[in-house]
């Protein structure tokens, strides 16, 4: 949408500055689209193309039948509309499309918008303007509340219930299990859990039925299960404790364990107005939908923010932004957790395709962040963190990041050693600091954006003391590196990760960048 503080549509006079290719991909719903949209990426397919200054794209891509398909986008959103039978958003065509956009003026020249795009194009804007208005207009008056407000408390009251009864069902089944010993957890099988948590959805009670679903995961799940299983237990009997004494806890710890059983929360309170950096975009399966997460920095307020977005199955999320782009808008904060979920409000002017990294914290510092958001939310898997001048090194089986400047290190989480944007950081680091943007919990930092410090100094100055070259390790290390201010694990060496740059880009070190690259 594109609305100017007022609400009303506005229109820039210079062109929109456009994304670039790695912005574009970050869009793609999964690798098939981006692999589809990338080979559309020329000019060659499209005909009939422009763009203009309110953020319109536009074009029509030759397919197999006789009439191409005809695709317009409205960058401000982004929004896509395509003429194909395809239920991705964004589909191949408007990825495709995207692409010729950040190639160049000369591929889409600006012109006036044809027709066939302006008619959704004003239509998108109209009831973007309307929307705007309604909000405006409620800025200051009480919410209308339900139809029937006793109706509803009264629903509240029989569902809340029913999660009583399920919590308490569940405690009886938590004991019987400890009562039998851990070590035989594995023996009836994945239907005595699944049974569980279909009798923890009867009492509404999804966040229950989740977390009884990832304990039926654990047992022979690999060496230390029963420690895994125990800590697993230990955490859901906190939670059943905290639902069945929900009334003797302070309220943002109350708001928290509504949202843990599965409660849903409007989002409250003032809308926070910022200029918001997208740190990150992925999907994770969740059931038989796709949860959408993208990770938001505030650049005035300092803040982070996480947007939630769902898609049904073979559907992808609506809600999409390319990493690293900047939007002037408004978010409106939910309860509990922290307080880090937001819904995503007014938007003002166009994205902006360039954002500075967050200032980072040293590895001490995001286990200490971690620590204090555990007070919070004891649930917590993990907490967004942006680490400054890190460096990645191997060790033993995996890898961990070093701070450049001191004795500590966080290890990468196992889930992150498999994917590809693991090697796309050693390459951009070569050996360097970098800055990295991620979530760090309890099996290590998973590391979603990165950013590099631009230095092409290879003699080893700035990469700190502790860091020799061609497999020394400085005194400052000794034999490894502190842990999460624990355990002392090898610290990999700067001619490893530069070796590991040569072999992820073929010119021995990897490009300096200054802007963020997606690592997932």
């Amino acid at each position: 949408m594109l609305l100017s503080h007022g609400g009303e549509p506005l229109r820039t006079a210079a062109p929109v500055a456009r994304w670039t290719v790695e912005q574009v991909l970050a869009l793609a719903p999964d690798d098939a689209s981006r692999k589809a949209g990338s080979k559309l990426g020329s000019a060659a397919p499209w005909s009939g193309g422009g763009c203009d200054g309110s953020g319109a794209v536009w074009g029509q891509c030759k397919g197999s039948g006789s009439k191409p398909y005809l695709t317009v986008i409205d960058i401000t959103g982004p929004a896509y509309k395509c003429s194909c039978p395809s239920r991705k958003f964004p589909c191949k065509h408007a990825l495709g499309l995207l692409l010729v956009w950040a190639s160049g003026e000369s591929a889409l020249p600006a012109g006036e918008v044809p027709d066939w795009a302006g008619e959704w194009l004003e239509g998108r804007r109209r009831r973007s303007v309307e929307q705007a208005e309604k909000r405006a207009g409620a800025d200051g008056v009480p919410s209308a509340g339900p139809a029937d407000p006793e109706a509803a408390r009264r629903r509240a009251e029989r569902r809340a219930e029913r999660i009583t009864g399920g919590a308490q069902e569940l405690e009886e089944r938590l004991a019987d299990l400890l009562r039998g010993g851990l070590a035989a957890a594995d023996q009836p099988g994945y239907g005595l859990w699944e049974e569980t948590a279909a009798r923890m959805v009867d009492a509404q009670a999804p966040g229950l039925a989740a977390r009884v679903r990832e304990l039926g995961s654990i047992p022979s799940s690999g060496p230390g299960w029963p420690a895994r299983l125990l800590e697993e237990c230990a955490l859901l009997h906190l939670l059943d404790s905290a639902w069945l004494g929900i009334d003797r806890l302070p309220e943002p710890l109350a708001a928290t364990v509504r949202t843990r059983v599965g409660l849903t929360a409007p989002a409250e309170g003032p809308p926070v107005r910022d200029h918001w950096l997208v740190l990150a975009q992925y999907d994770t399966p969740d059931g038989k939908i796709v949860a959408r997460r993208i990770w938001l920095y505030g650049r005035e307020t300092g803040r982070t923010a996480l947007l939630l977005s769902f898609g049904a199955a073979g559907r992808s999320p609506g809600l999409a932004l390319p990493v690293g782009v900047t939007i002037d808008a408004e978010i409106t904060p939910h309860p509990g957790s922290g307080r880090l979920r937001a819904e995503l409000g007014r938007q003002f002017g166009v994205p902006s395709p360039t954002g500075t990294p967050p200032p980072g914290d040293t590895a001490a510092e995001a286990i200490g962040g971690y620590g204090d958001a555990l007070r919070e939310d004891p649930w917590l898997d993990a907490w967004p963190v942006t680490l400054r001048d890190v460096i990645p090194v191997p060790s033993g089986d995996g890898w961990q990041l070093v701070d450049a400047a001191g004795d500590a290190a966080l290890p990468v989480a196992p889930a992150a050693l498999s994917r590809p944007g693991l090697w796309k950081l050693v390459a951009l680091s070569g050996g360097s600091p970098v800055t990295v943007f991620g979530e760090c919990g309890h099996r290590g930092f998973e590391p979603f954006a990165a950013w590099s410090t631009g230095s092409d100094d290879d003699s080893g100055a700035g990469v700190g003391a502790g860091v020799g070259i061609e497999g020394e390790v400085g005194a400052e290390f000794g034999d490894g590196a502190e842990v999460g201010g624990g355990t002392r694990a090898p610290v990999g060496t700067r001619g490893v990760a530069a070796a590991a740059a040569r072999s992820d880009t073929g010119s021995g070190r990897a490009e300096a960048v200054s802007g963020i690259v997606p690592l997932i």
